[in-house]
């Protein structure tokens, strides 16, 4: 049976090499100052890509557990979101890391109002990059999510099991393994043109983050039916 590290094991924190941990000097400082640990607490580290293991808070790690390996999943979920104003991208990669979503993709659709140009780009990757370690920490995911800005919406389109959410859609299946979100106001008909599965997330208008948020809730739900 494969064991993920629960919060029965302390704080869980990323570390860039699982068999030679060592922890960044943020991580040991929020550890420290902010979550208040003592040498001998426990810990667990991660590394990002399914492996994890146990530990004790000191100047040096202590009592490092034998490394776990959980594998990935059979099936990478994907929601992708046209690009919106203000702080909404964090929040939709916030949540949808904590959803346990694999693939989040940013891109540019025709009736896009926002517009990054290739500075704000650098800027958003580091700081979305930020957003989504800490989500996955906090909520002690194992596998750290792809994140892709911007993305080509025509080649996020064409992955199979991906559905474009239109109101008169379907819903999401059991077959889908991604949804992507539209603008404000919505896909054109070229782009809808671009995959002939379109889903609905309900029956009222949705911001697109929220509808960004609705699919990440229904493909989880979906892949942990058929996962058992």
């Amino acid at each position: 049976m494969v064991v993920e590290p629960d919060g029965q094991g302390g704080p869980h924190v990323f570390v860039a090499d699982i068999d030679h941990p060592q922890l960044d000097d943020d991580d040991r400082h929020h550890l420290e100052r902010v979550l208040r640990l003592r040498p001998g607490d426990q810990l667990t580290l991660g590394d990002g890509v399914g492996r994890w293991r146990s530990a004790r808070f000191g100047a040096e790690l202590t009592d490092l557990g034998t490394p776990v390996v959980v594998p990935a999943e059979p099936v990478e979920l994907t929601v992708g979101l046209a690009l919106v104003k203000g702080s909404r991208p964090e929040l939709v990669v916030q949540k949808l890391t904590e959803l346990g979503i694999d693939h989040i993709a940013l891109f540019v659709a025709e009736r896009s109002v926002v517009r990054w140009d290739e500075s704000k780009i650098e800027v958003q990757r580091g700081r979305l990059g930020r957003i989504a370690r800490e989500a996955a920490m906090q909520c002690r995911r194992v596998w750290m999510p792809t994140l892709e800005i911007l993305a080509d919406l025509g080649r996020l389109a064409a992955r199979p099991g991906v559905a474009l959410a239109h109101f008169d859609g379907e819903p999401v299946g059991p077959d889908h393994r991604g949804v992507l979100i539209g603008p404000e106001g919505g896909f054109t008909e070229s782009e809808l043109a671009m995959s002939a599965d379109h889903v609905s997330l309900g029956r009222h208008v949705q911001r697109a983050e929220t509808a960004a948020l609705s699919a990440g809730v229904l493909l989880a739900d979906r892949r942990q039916m058929t996962n058992g």
